[in-house]
């Protein structure tokens, strides 16, 4: 089938789900890699869905993929197999205590519906607290405590769902007399509001250590600790959603490390996988045995698979034999400081932010005004493409565009920086 047919035929027959796709037909994927019908090589800053942490078709992704559709692929959800059980034992060794209890799913909107519902039984309440810029998912609880985008339409949301406003620091109208950012003034505002809008039914908060979608907004330091405090004031839990953050992508094993902040519930999703539909929940044995108790059901066609938990052992087998939490750390040094040296040249270049590989570039009109630059992000997305390099570019209303770079762990050093050098031509080219 040639690329107009393809075209052709992706316009007959597929429900648009979002934005445009992308103008390549994609055949295949290695590394660091995507390679069109062209057979061009694209270098991808995005890690397809920001989810293949271990680049595209790592080999042992692939054997272990095999291997476990050849022995033990998918059960009845009441049975138990052994890599189900060992992933459960090694994430809790990878966690502070008390998170050692888990429950295995397939994707990440899933998993934060179960932890909102294990909130809301453990609790007796119902309102879920999120960012106005907040993205948890498209299934109902998950996209009830969604902000940032597709509120409207659909009907009314789940009730008690209630907002905080995101901290974004290059943004926030929230000053100190020095023009510095005042975060606890705007977080303990917001919880102001939050304690006049609910009606005495507080359940839990959900966040992002980095908010994503919401434009890579980086929680300052010490606003997790006092978002537990806020939470605990109230009785509610803190619910981490670390669907891009977890398992080495920031440069820490999972970004509330940085913090010392413990959550009550930790949602895994998109890097558990590296690319497969791999999520779990963790959480303590008394939420656990609370809402055993309580009869909580999370009965799904593929709860506890085998093969998701041979993928998921496979990338926490890579990640620790290659170090590359790491070097995680050491390369997003790297990266930011080439993007922080394209901030200080380029006049459309006004924040740069995120830690380890996944960054955040905001454009704009001009650093004086921030003037969003919808436009410029569309034109320097086009041009990128053009140069082989494929980018994501977060447009929210009244913000500029904001780059969501999230490359592989596994990126060579020397397609990072070129990566980056694409970037700097396509703001030339069209600046």
């Amino acid at each position: 089938m040639d690329d107009q047919r393809f075209w052709q035929h992706a316009a007959e027959h597929l429900v648009r789900y979002g934005g445009a796709f992308t103008p390549r037909v994609i055949e295949r994927a290695a590394g660091s890699y995507v390679y069109d019908s062209d057979g061009r090589a694209i270098l991808d800053f995005t890690s397809g869905q920001m989810s293949a942490l271990l680049g595209h078709s790592h080999p042992d992704v692939v054997r272990a993929v095999s291997d476990s559709a050849a022995t033990l692929g998918h059960l009845y959800s009441g049975m138990l197999s052994r890599p189900v059980v060992e992933l459960a034992r090694r994430l809790a060794a990878s966690l502070p205590e008390p998170l050692s209890r888990m429950l295995l799913l397939s994707t990440g909107a899933e998993s934060n519906e179960a932890a909102i519902k294990l909130a809301k039984l453990y609790t007796g309440n119902y309102e879920i607290v999120a960012f106005d810029r907040s993205w948890h998912g498209m299934t109902s609880g998950a996209a009830g405590a969604t902000f940032s985008a597709g509120r409207r339409g659909y009907g009314p949301p789940v009730p008690g769902n209630l907002t905080l406003p995101t901290p974004d620091a290059y943004r926030s109208p929230f000053r100190h007399a020095d023009g510095s950012y005042d975060w606890e003034t705007e977080l303990d505002y917001g919880f102001r509001l939050v304690d006049q809008q609910s009606a005495g039914s507080l359940a839990a908060c959900i966040a992002e250590p980095i908010l994503s979608s919401g434009g890579i907004i980086e929680l300052p330091e010490g606003y997790l600790a006092r978002l537990k405090e806020h939470c605990a004031a109230r009785g509610m839990l803190l619910i981490l959603d670390e669907a891009q953050t977890g398992l080495g992508r920031t440069g820490t094993m999972y970004a509330f490390e940085r913090d010392g902040v413990v959550p009550d519930l930790l949602t895994l999703s998109k890097t558990l996988g590296a690319g497969l539909p791999v999520a779990a929940v963790l959480t303590s044995p008394e939420i656990e045995q609370t809402c055993h108790d309580r009869g909580f059901l999370f009965f799904t066609t593929h709860v506890s698979d085998p093969f998701a938990a041979s993928v998921a052992l496979t990338v926490l087998d890579v990640l620790e034999r290659d170090s590359l939490v790491e070097r995680a750390q050491v390369l997003g040094k790297e990266l930011g400081a080439r993007l922080l040296d394209l901030r200080d040249r380029y006049e459309v270049v006004g924040d740069v932010r995120g830690r380890g590989l996944l960054q955040g570039v905001e454009l704009v009109a001009d650093k004086e005004s921030k003037a969003p630059a919808d436009s410029l992000g569309r034109a320097v997305t086009a041009a990128c493409l053009e140069r082989g390099l494929h980018m994501n570019i977060v447009q929210l209303p009244g913000m500029g565009g904001i780059f969501r770079i999230a490359p592989p762990l596994t990126i060579e050093a020397a397609d990072l920086h070129a990566g980056v050098d694409i970037l700097e031509a396509a703001l030339r080219s069209v600046g």
